[in-house]
């Protein structure tokens, strides 16, 4: 197996607001969403999305590129684990390491949807976390978003890991992940080939606060460089319209943003599809200045259409559009 990807799975039931308001600070962030208490409130429509997740959609994006890729993850028996099944089915991600769970339903998210972004409203389901008896050592395996029920999985991946040299590791660490702090996961952070994570994410890892007020933005420069002493061989960080950054220790890339050709339509799962490319395209033997450029491609589709995975493009499709490329389109060391 070229690829495996581990985490949490779910379905998503995108609801699309109309009379929902949004408010932001002066800079244009720190929004909040309101509707009216005690109402009856009209909404336009409800999509429901079977099988995403930071590493299901890994899953598909590999699978979709023309690798061979499989899914480790948990599920309920019932309908919505059906759904998911059957969705994985479709996409050609093999699906023999999900834990089908009697008596724990499927993880369920409901997605507030307005304009081009979201609010999402979670449950995880405490499930039995294993390592899968039938998982073999895959030339890739990408780990990301699992729930609080899962700490003591971590250390059981990285024994396993330690086990199979052979297997590079790619970690896009989830708000869990994250919260159970650097040192908790430092074996995976050593051991990995390749992590991926957003300028904010990034602050929290490395417990770098908000700075004072007029002290300025961390350098990016900076984060890369901390979180590579954390051990990975290669650092990608997104950083919204400004673009990707990736280090590997000796050269900084910076990583335009694909120009969009109409206004996004929704904007989950552009960071997956990034981050998922780029690990796609070192599996498939690109190197790291060429491997970089795919990421906001894939992304770039992804956020035309509704949910994480629609948009997710084949390896020909990706190639096309990275071919008609403005000139202004280019991977290059940072300054």
């Amino acid at each position: 197996m070229d690829f495996i990807a581990i985490g949490d799975t779910v379905v998503d039931e995108f609801i699309r607001l109309k009379e929902a308001r949004v408010d932001c600070d002066k800079n244009g962030e720190n929004c909040t969403i309101s509707l009216p208490w005690g109402d009856k409130i009209p909404y336009d429509f409800v999509v429901s999305i079977p099988g995403v997740g930071n590493a299901a959609n890994a899953a598909v994006a590999a699978a979709r590129l023309g690798l061979s890729s499989g899914f480790v993850s948990n599920i309920g028996k019932d309908r919505p684990g059906e759904e998911i099944l059957a969705s994985f089915a479709r996409e050609g991600v093999d699906t023999s390491c999900i834990q089908i769970n009697e008596g724990i339903p499927t993880n369920r998210h409901f997605v507030l949807w307005q304009g081009a972004e979201r609010t999402i409203l979670i449950r995880h389901e405490a499930y039995p976390y294993l390592i899968p008896e039938n998982l073999t050592a895959p030339k890739w395996l990408y780990l990301s978003s699992m729930s609080k029920h899962a700490a003591a999985f971590h250390s059981e991946l990285a024994s396993w890991l330690a086990g199979h040299p052979e297997t590079k590791l790619a970690f896009q660490p989830g708000t869990f992940q994250i919260s159970m702090g650097k040192e908790k996961l430092a074996p995976l952070y050593a051991r990995a080939d390749f992590v991926a994570c957003n300028k904010e994410e990034a602050k929290r890892i490395l417990e770098i606060s908000r700075p004072a007020e007029g002290a300025g933005e961390t350098d990016m420069r900076e984060l890369l460089e901390k979180m590579h002493a954390l051990g990975p061989k290669i650092v990608f960080i997104t950083d919204g319209v400004k673009g990707a950054y990736a280090y590997d220790g000796s050269t900084t890339f910076r990583v335009p943003v694909y120009p969009d050709a109409q206004p996004p339509v929704d904007r989950t799962g552009a960071g997956d599809a990034s981050a998922a490319t780029v690990v796609a395209a070192l599996a498939l033997g690109l190197p790291l200045g060429e491997a970089l450029a795919w990421g906001p491609v894939n992304a770039l589709s992804v956020v035309q259409y509704v949910g994480a995975q629609k948009g997710l493009l084949t390896r020909e499709a990706l190639e096309k559009l990275l071919s008609e490329a403005p000139a202004g389109y280019l991977v290059a060391p940072l300054e």
